[in-house]
């Protein structure tokens, strides 16, 4: 592999120019170009956080980048737990950053006798 860029003109791999994007996070606009992830849009924006965990409320963004550790899920045009590294974001799309917590553990019940 060459650091090298290559000519797009002599490029085998014919790239072709990408179209211009726009999606919503939390309601903000964020741009980018059609063929990133949902991720790479959020992360060329500048927002490196997006969301906290249920327990310790600790931030989080995209830890792997690949789908496996499910760090950076978003709901997208209302599906939850949406992977943000793995979705092509599409023109439009409007993203919501989860922040749930876990649900209160049942009352313990104790025998009185």
């Amino acid at each position: 592999m060459t650091p090298t860029p290559v000519d797009p003109g002599r490029d085998p791999a014919h790239p072709r120019e990408s179209a211009p994007i726009t999606i919503t996070l939390d309601g903000r606009e964020v741009t980018g170009r059609s063929g990133q992830t949902v991720a790479g849009m959020i992360l060329a924006a500048g927002i490196q956080q997006w969301r906290r965990t249920s327990v310790g409320a600790a931030p989080r963004g995209v830890f792997c980048g690949i789908g496996v550790c499910f760090d950076c899920i978003v709901t997208v045009n209302g599906l939850r737990d949406v992977r943000a590294c793995l979705r092509r974001a599409r023109d439009g799309d409007v993203v919501v950053a989860q922040h749930d917590r876990l649900p209160a553990a049942p009352a313990q019940h104790t025998d009185p006798s």
